[in-house]
């Protein structure tokens, strides 16, 4: 029998072994695992779809195609950032843009690492999907991929929305559900 020391086997040691290196808070936390599982579903879903409409549909030569009277696939190239603002034609602008994605996202990155609430996690880990799968898109084509239109045209009336991918629905679907815990959430604020 071993040795018994303070109710423990001598020998017996509970902690990480002194070759595990722990990994810095700034970089993994509680929910990082969560957060990361969110971005790779969102970058793998955006840019399959993609994928598919560049290379197996062929949409350059087949075209746009309706999905429904109110829902159109189409091709657009997005210079700018969402909804085609700060229109970059410029390979340094192209450059600029890419970097300021990058900057967001190891701010989003280390934000996720101090995460605590699973909500928050998965939100950010949208958000953090999102922006990779449309900051490939502008490495790979020098633009964004958009494709999905909504619209409604009567005789007397004509709305058309931006045209979007599913990279921009992770970004706006994480920040609807940051909002949602910082307004509803049990940690958020309460009226007296």
């Amino acid at each position: 029998m071993g040795q018994l020391a303070q109710g423990r086997r001598v020998g017996t040691d509970l902690t990480p072994r002194a070759t595990e290196q722990p990994r810095p808070a700034f970089i993994w936390g509680p929910l990082t695992g969560l957060g990361i599982c969110a971005a790779l579903a969102a970058l793998v879903i955006d840019q399959a779809v993609k994928l598919w409409l560049l290379n197996v549909y062929d949409i350059e030569s087949n075209g746009a195609f309706a999905v429904t009277p109110f829902f159109d696939v189409v091709e657009v190239w997005n210079k700018g950032i969402s909804y085609g603002l700060f229109w970059q034609e410029s390979e340094l602008g192209q450059w600029a843009l890419l970097a300021l994605k990058i900057v967001a996202v190891v701010l989003l990155w280390i934000w996720l690492s101090r995460i605590t609430i699973r909500l928050s996690a998965l939100s950010l880990g949208l958000i953090i999907g999102g922006a990779i799968g449309n900051a490939i898109d502008r490495v790979a084509y020098g633009a964004v991929f958009d494709f999905a239109h909504f619209h409604i045209t009567t005789s007397g009336w004509n709305f058309s929305w931006y045209v979007f991918n599913l990279a921009d629905v992770a970004i706006v679907v994480g920040v609807a559900g940051l909002l949602y815990d910082s307004l509803f959430g049990d940690h958020a604020v309460k009226a007296p």
